[in-house]
């Protein structure tokens, strides 16, 4: 199901702080503080010509996150760039002169931060990347994780130092919690979801993902003329439609917000035009995607910025999941997690119907920009939908000697 953004504020200018969060100033620091980062490089951007043909388009590119510092998903850039602006502010503080990046591991920063905690909560992926963010600046990390957070996924977090709590009930539970929690404790919030009088720092942890927007547009033969980008709270999706429309101005692309149908949140506050809570039923496989309320930060950006909003169910995202694994023609195979073809499972359904094709416009000339954010952060998982264990995917592209 797909609908088109009817918000009073759409087309209207970014309020002036997003502008500034998602510009391209501020992209251009966050991939210098990048360029500290210990086996930083960009990601895969990946032509599928095969599908693009299939489906009418023009051409199809993806940009693959499942290789993003050595974590599996584009949370990398958020959450452990969010830990690192605030840990340098603190020191600066502290010590009483500005703190730059280059001097992270000093000495005298470090003792700085061996006295902060950093908490969130998360489905896997955010938690991932802060707790690597505070094992990087030496500082601790509380991760708040709910019950449909698989054992796996705690074990990745777990790897990076972090202690782990667990939460009775869902996303949302996890989130309150952690914010308590936080507060009693005197720890710092890096939460990627944002909430009245908490703005500035899920604004850093979005301001982390325009990195692969940049390294996008660089190997891009031209810009995009649409994009189905997956959405949780909003974050990566606000993202993206603020630093386009900052970089491309007139020319940015139609951006489609992608929701599993089983937690739509993003979708039916399009629908009813203001932020809407949906109820927690049934969970959805897209478990990066669980969240049950939009980010009012990123709402406030796509309610402006955000062309069109649509579902798609548990077998669309799954059957996107094998289609990569087993691509046609001779596009590469790619490992995609449950949630990181969700994009492309937007796609394919509305490259199907023809009133949704005329709606948005997505014709034979249409170049198509998608994200796969996450690789296979639940290899058994991805072994169980897909038949195929990760690396045997990723092998199918292996050059024979």
């Amino acid at each position: 199901m797909l609908i088109l953004n009817a918000h009073p504020d759409y087309k209207k200018p970014l309020d002036p702080v997003d502008a500034e969060t998602l510009g391209v100033p501020a992209a251009r620091e966050v991939e210098r503080y990048l360029s500290f980062r210990d086996g930083h490089r960009p990601t895969p951007l990946v032509g599928l010509p095969a599908l693009a043909r299939e489906l009418g388009v023009g051409a199809i590119h993806i940009k693959d996150e499942g290789h993003r510092l050595g974590l599996g998903s584009f949370k990398a850039l958020g959450g452990s760039y969010a830990v690192i602006r605030l840990v340098l502010e603190e020191a600066s503080r502290r010590l009483g002169r500005t703190v730059d990046v280059a001097e992270l591991q000093s000495p005298e920063v470090r003792a700085v931060t061996a006295t902060m905690t950093v908490a969130c909560a998360t489905d896997g992926n955010h938690g991932r990347s802060v707790a690597q963010g505070a094992q990087l600046v030496g500082a601790k990390a509380a991760i708040f994780v709910h019950a449909g957070v698989s054992d796996e996924r705690i074990a990745a977090i777990a790897r990076f130092g972090a202690e782990m709590i667990r939460v009775d009930g869902n996303y949302d539970d996890s989130v309150a919690e952690a914010t308590r929690t936080a507060e009693r404790n005197g720890w710092t919030v890096v939460s990627d979801t944002s909430w009245p009088g908490y703005e500035r720092i899920p604004g850093l942890v979005m301001q982390g993902y325009t990195a692969l927007f940049r390294e996008a547009l660089r190997e891009l033969p031209e810009p995009p003329t649409h994009v189905f980008i997956q959405a949780g709270v909003g974050g990566i999706a606000a993202a993206i439609a603020g630093y386009f429309a900052a970089e491309l101005g007139a020319e940015r692309p139609f951006i489609t917000v992608v929701d599993p149908a089983r937690a739509a949140c993003l979708f039916e506050s399009a629908r009813a035009g203001h932020i809407v809570k949906v109820a927690h039923d049934e969970p959805t496989v897209m478990a990066m995607l669980e969240c049950y309320e939009p980010s009012m930060v990123a709402w406030r950006i796509l309610s402006r910025l955000g062309d069109a909003f649509m579902t798609v169910s548990e077998d669309e995202a799954i059957s996107v999941m094998n289609r990569l694994a087993r691509p046609a023609g001779d596009d590469p195979a790619i490992v995609a997690g449950e949630s990181g073809g969700a994009g492309l499972a937007g796609l394919i359904s509305a490259a199907s119907d023809p009133d949704v094709r005329a709606k948005i416009a997505l014709g034979p000339d249409a170049r198509v920009f998608l994200i796969n954010t996450e690789g296979a952060t639940d290899p058994a998982l991805y072994e169980k939908l897909v038949g195929l264990a990760p690396r045997q995917v990723a092998e199918r592209n292996a050059v024979p000697a």
